[in-house]
């Protein structure tokens, strides 16, 4: 053993060879290669699970909100009262009830026998019975008028929303099985509690001197409505709902977010998320449009007309035709932005056309004297920095925004867009650069003798296009 290894330390590593070296990189580079596959894979299972589910999660918010939110569903059907085709046909429908339950024939025949008793003329008796159908088109004719008066008035839209609203929150309260409504449901049976009745009119029977009605005894004060095996059934489909409807969306968004940070590809994975769910949510929309032949088709016309028909499904689902357009709005914009961050030739284009417009426009100002000096240099300095704040406050404010619709996203990604722009044109107004001013002339050549030196026509003349012109070329 040599003592002198003991006394100098650690032995160095041996140097590999040339073969050593070689095997180790072709190691590390199998290593790598299935590092990445795996990470491509990963990415690829998360982005077709969160493609999948986000037409189920836009399904499932809207039948969460229509049914859990009494507002949102009376702000649904409010519509349905003032159509006017609809309340032609509530018109005509409640006017044959009406008209239904008068029976004209016995009114004629028993005007009929009146008239005989009293020594009528025959001629006139027999007249009489032959007085049902012009009396039968006379009352519909005064029904129709009165009802439709009612039916178009302002009063009804109110009577309307106050109806559904309760209608609602019975519904509601016995599909969750809490609430203290009238309505509840007990075991497998729907039951009406008048317990809250009886007692006022007990109460009201004494205060109107009936003393002894505070002695009526206690009788059962429930009345079974409906009794079926399947409401179990449902107050289960509506826990499922509320539990789907409140976090499928949040699921799908973070399986997207997962695989596009999971991706080696971050632009590609972020283009492939955005194109399938734009295919998504079109595919959405012709079920909806197959769904709505299929139940036009299904309803009888004399049962009620087609155009009314159609009024109320569009005016059912139209908040969720609104939040899939909206969403595919939303899709087709992250495409688009992910293809323009991208090495193509239509990308590239566009970037220098965005860069060459707001640096022009920036130096046009910056001649005329309306520089930004130092804070535009840095904005030129942090261009991805800034941008990447911008556009995630964009995200934010749509994220935030309460219901948005494909207006909204327009006006979000308008304001995108516009604050892009300024930062560009607030860079670009920066002024020449040390590095410019030296090639315009000797004045930048060393230290100024005075304030106005620096103003001179080294730093206000036309400046050449390029870097010390202000801005970076290629870069909006």
């Amino acid at each position: 053993m040599d003592p002198s290894a003991d006394a100098s330390g650690p032995v160095e590593p041996h140097p590999l060879s040339g073969s050593e070296r070689r095997e180790y990189e072709r190691l590390r580079g199998a290593a790598a290669v299935r590092h990445r596959r795996l990470r491509h894979a990963g990415a690829c299972v998360l982005l077709v699970l969160a493609v999948l589910l986000s037409p189920l999660a836009v399904v499932a918010t809207w039948l969460h909100e229509e049914i859990t939110d009494p507002h949102r569903y009376v702000q649904t059907v409010a519509p349905i009262a003032r159509n006017p085709g609809v309340q032609s046909a509530v018109t005509n429908r409640l006017t044959k009830r009406v008209v239904d339950r008068v029976d004209v024939p016995a009114i004629t025949a028993h005007l009929a026998r009146n008239l005989d008793k009293t020594g009528a003329p025959s001629v006139v008796v027999d007249g009489t019975r032959m007085l049902g159908g012009p009396l039968e088109s006379a009352l519909t004719t005064a029904v129709q008028r009165v009802v439709h008066k009612a039916i178009t008035s302002e009063q009804f839209p109110l009577v309307w929303d106050a109806a559904n609203r309760r209608a609602h929150a019975a519904v509601v309260k016995v599909l969750t099985g809490e609430g203290t409504s009238a309505v509840q449901a007990r075991g497998n049976a729907i039951v009406l509690d008048i317990g809250t009745l009886v007692d006022n009119v007990k109460q009201r029977l004494v205060r109107a001197g009936y003393e002894k009605a505070a002695k009526i005894p206690h009788i059962d004060r429930q009345f079974t409505l409906v009794r079926t095996d399947k409401l179990d059934e449902a107050q289960g489909a509506m826990r499922l709902l509320d539990v789907v409807g409140t976090w499928l969306p949040a699921v799908t968004i973070v399986l997207a977010a997962l695989a596009v940070w999971t991706s080696p590809a971050h632009r590609i994975t972020l283009l492939a998320a955005g194109v399938g769910t734009a295919v998504m949510m079109i595919a959405l929309l012709v079920g909806l449009a197959v769904v709505r032949g299929v139940y036009l088709d299904s309803v009888p016309p004399t049962t009620l007309p087609r155009g009314p028909a159609a009024f109320i499904f569009d005016t059912l689902v139209r908040f969720l035709r609104e939040s899939t357009r909206t969403l595919l709005v939303v899709a087709i914009v992250t495409a688009l932005a992910a293809y323009l961050y991208g090495p193509g030739r239509g990308a590239r284009v566009v970037r220098s056309a965005a860069a060459r417009g707001t640096g022009a426009i920036g130096r046009g100002l910056a001649r005329v004297g309306a520089r930004t000096g130092g804070f535009g240099r840095w904005l030129d300095t942090h261009r991805a920095w800034t941008t990447g704040v911008v556009i995630t406050g964009g995200a934010l404010a749509l994220v935030l925004w309460n219901h948005p619709t494909p207006g909204s996203v327009g006006l979000v990604l308008g304001i995108v867009v516009g604050v892009l722009a300024l930062l560009g044109i607030l860079a670009g107004a920066s002024g020449p650069t040390a590095k410019g001013r030296a090639a315009s002339g000797p004045t930048a050549s060393g230290p100024t003798e005075s304030g106005p030196a620096a103003d001179g026509p080294a730093a206000s003349g036309p400046a050449p296009d390029g870097p010390a012109a202000g801005g970076r070329p290629g870069h909006p």
